[in-house]
């Protein structure tokens, strides 16, 4: 069995900054102690006084899109875009990704179900990738077309959460058509926005019985959910009946202090805290941290903020930072073997150099070095 032992270390334990040396046997830490363990070890890392943490967990990245399609008419195999995107996301320090892949037609962001289909086989099959790699599958309750996607991908087997959406004008962040158009129009005239919103507008009743379609294939399969965009305490009192685990995005701080009396898990978007506020005007994850309200990190569309936003200063101390971007988001999907120091653990750990800006100097994956910046 290999040994490597991480000496001179800032290590970020779930409850306390310890300087010290952390021993891996194969893919499990073995040991944390104050001195050198003074024992044979087949790779030894000086951390030079950097902060070792446990690798990220990101439970919303959607950053796969854009590797697939760098720009609108140009198409990346997604074979070669996952490749390139596992890699991107273990320079942020991201060990563990799910992908969160949207299930809709809009031709302005280059979504498609056919793409959505196709990312979920190559996630499922890949093999070559250096991270941990998961399946998120973003539903669009409003469409049939997208919840029969989803409920056929549960079907299929390799997704490992789902979130539902209802991305119409008049709900979650939208609050109407002007607001609906300025996020899905692209300026060419050649789709009619107006015809979308009216495609996607359906009954309460019908939506009410496609979430408990989606919510019961789910929990049938195992499969944790989230609801997307809560905007008021009623939206989240409909989906904790139906079992729904996780709010993600929660628009509102009334919507987010409903959820944690419920005791649902808030995750937001870790750009959100880094900017100082919603790109959309909506709960500024500050204040919901401020609140505790604020549960789970994620990259939302940015992979390297999620780093950034753990040594973001909120005056709580470093170790609950970094619990919403490691431990705490793989509680919520019942991946507790990670995202903690301590004994026993799953060895997915960051060597961080935060001067003048949090990086990742070398990361590792199951006790293997998988990344490393040569300072040399």
């Amino acid at each position: 069995m290999t040994r490597t032992i991480v000496e001179n270390a800032r290590i970020v334990t779930p409850t306390a900054v310890e300087r010290g040396c952390l021993v891996v046997e194969g893919n499990r830490i073995a040991a944390i102690s104050p001195d050198d363990p003074q024992v044979e070890a087949s790779k030894r890392v000086d951390a030079d006084g950097k902060y070792l943490l446990p690798g990220l967990v990101d439970l919303h990245g959607d950053d796969i899109e854009r590797h697939v399609f760098p720009r609108s008419e140009a198409r990346v195999p997604t074979s070669a875009a996952l490749e390139t995107c596992d890699r991107a996301n273990l320079s942020a320090g991201i060990t563990t990704k799910f992908h969160a892949v949207a299930f809709e037609e809009t031709p302005t962001e280059n979504r498609s179900l056919h793409l959505a289909r196709e990312l979920h086989q190559e996630i499922a099959a890949a093999e070559s990738l250096l991270g941990r790699h998961h399946f998120h599958a973003r539903c669009e309750v409003s469409d049939p077309d997208c919840v029969d996607a989803v409920t056929d991908a549960i079907a299929d087997d390799g997704v490992s959460l789902v979130s539902l959406m209802n991305h119409v004008p008049g709900d979650g962040q939208f609050d109407d058509v002007d607001e609906f158009e300025r996020r899905y129009a692209d300026g060419s005239g050649d789709w009619n926005v107006q015809s979308f919103a009216d495609h996607r507008d359906c009954d309460e009743s019908v939506l009410r019985e496609r979430t408990g379609r989606l919510t019961k294939r789910a929990a049938d399969a195992g499969i944790p959910v989230a609801s997307h965009d809560d905007d008021c305490p009623a939206t989240v009192d409909r989906m904790s009946r139906h079992s729904v685990a996780i709010s993600e995005f929660p628009v509102t701080m009334a919507a987010a202090e409903r959820a944690t009396e419920l005791g649902l898990v808030t995750a937001m978007g870790a750009p959100n805290l880094v900017r100082g506020g919603s790109l959309w005007g909506n709960l500024d994850a500050r204040a919901a941290a401020e609140n505790g309200v604020l549960d789970v990190l994620c990259s939302d569309y940015h992979p390297k903020s999620l780093l950034e936003a753990v040594f973001v200063d909120t005056d709580e101390p470093l170790p609950e930072r970094v619990a919403r971007a490691t431990s705490a988001p793989a509680d919520a999907v019942g991946l507790n073997d990670r995202g903690r120091i301590v004994p026993g653990a799953r060895a997915d750990l960051l060597l961080v150099d935060t001067d003048p800006r949090p990086t990742i100097s070398h990361a590792f994956v199951d006790g293997q070095e998988v990344y490393r910046v040569d300072s040399s």
